[in-house]
């Protein structure tokens, strides 16, 4: 996440950097083809029914079809005829979940994150450039404890929170960016970073603090980084997102898949795309550990907090922080956007 001052002071948080490596792993071969393609919803939904002999789920780029690890060979033929494509690896989802849940269990130290990397079959450990000496090697010690579920990634800079959908939004002394428009019968708000909502309890459309847009009325973070706010500006909200050379519709909320493609726009860096590497991710800032993140490669800097991910129509998740910026690159993690609309019983529109 990113918070910026009037003056775009950054404010530094730290988070983890992540590692990939490829497990044993082989597609499962066949010639059954199914006449219906999954979807990334019904991929998701036959490996969680599939319980511990699965392993996650992924799109996957070169063939565009969806993916559903599995550890037991038998299950090859039920995946084929789901119409999804399936793959033997060397991890099973319970595995995978018992080295996460040592993860979780374990002392926070800023600068870490980690997910299940469905493509590698791993638990990534991400280590940013602030984990050092001891943190470092009791870091390391942990993974190796894990075997070969888990491996540590070392990565450049430091995680930190992004302040500033689209448009930028003022409050206090900081700057963060308006994530969706979303509304509950009658009554408007809009989502924003939990960080964000953490600091300011009114927020205007300028840094001089005269366009009023309205009062947060909720904040989670750390443990979660979603706000919301309810809008008591002029007219009604825009149930878009500013592309900032025209806008995108978003007409409902899903959950991101491991692979998809999606976009980000904030009101530092503007618009960027990128791909989806990980769910259901942990980071740890300076502020706390927040866990269930969207991990991509789409950048962000500083006053990007808050802005809206997307894919097409569909609004996925809220900046939350990473490291990196636009100019090298970088890792940036995003607070699913359905958690936030089912912990305030709003919708998008």
């Amino acid at each position: 996440m990113r918070l910026t001052r009037s003056t775009y002071r950054r404010t530094t948080l730290l988070t983890g950097a992540v590692t990939l490596i490829a497990g044993a792993m082989m597609l499962v071969p066949g010639t059954a083809q199914a006449a219906t393609a999954a979807t990334p919803q019904s991929a998701a939904a036959l490996a969680s029914q599939l319980g511990s002999r699965a392993a996650g789920s992924y799109l996957d780029q070169a063939t565009g079809k969806m993916v559903v690890n599995i550890s037991d060979p038998a299950l090859a033929q039920t995946v084929r005829s789901a119409g999804a494509q399936p793959r033997l690896v060397a991890h099973s989802a319970a595995q995978l979940a018992q080295a996460t849940a040592r993860l979780n269990s374990s002392p926070e130290i800023a600068g870490t994150a980690w997910a299940t990397d469905p493509v590698t079959n791993q638990v990534v450990i991400s280590v940013d450039s602030t984990v050092t000496g001891a943190h470092l090697a009791q870091v390391k010690a942990l993974a190796a404890s894990l075997g070969n579920t888990a491996r540590v990634e070392q990565v450049e800079g430091a995680f930190r929170t992004e302040i500033a959908g689209g448009d930028a939004i003022y409050g206090g002394a900081y700057r963060c960016s308006l994530g969706f428009a979303v509304r509950s019968g009658s009554t408007y708000y809009f989502l924003t970073a939990g960080h964000c909502g953490n600091v300011a309890s009114t927020w205007y459309s300028n840094s001089s603090h005269t366009t009023l847009l309205g009062s947060t009325a909720g904040s989670s973070f750390p443990g979660n980084d979603y706000a919301i706010v309810r809008w008591t500006g002029s007219g009604t909200p825009s149930g878009t997102v500013d592309l900032y050379s025209g806008s995108q519709d978003i007409t409902s909320a899903g959950n991101a898949v491991v692979g998809q493609a999606v976009r980000r726009s904030g009101s530092t860096s503007h618009v960027h795309s990128g791909t989806v590497q990980q769910v259901n991710a942990t980071v740890t800032y300076a502020e706390g550990r927040v866990t269930g993140l969207i991990r991509t490669n789409v950048c962000a800097e500083s006053g990007d907090s808050g802005g809206a991910l997307f894919a097409g129509t569909v609004a996925l998740g809220l900046t939350s922080g990473g490291s990196g910026n636009c100019t090298s690159g970088g890792t940036t993690y995003f607070q699913p956007v359905t958690e936030a609309l089912s912990a305030y019983g709003v919708s998008v529109f």
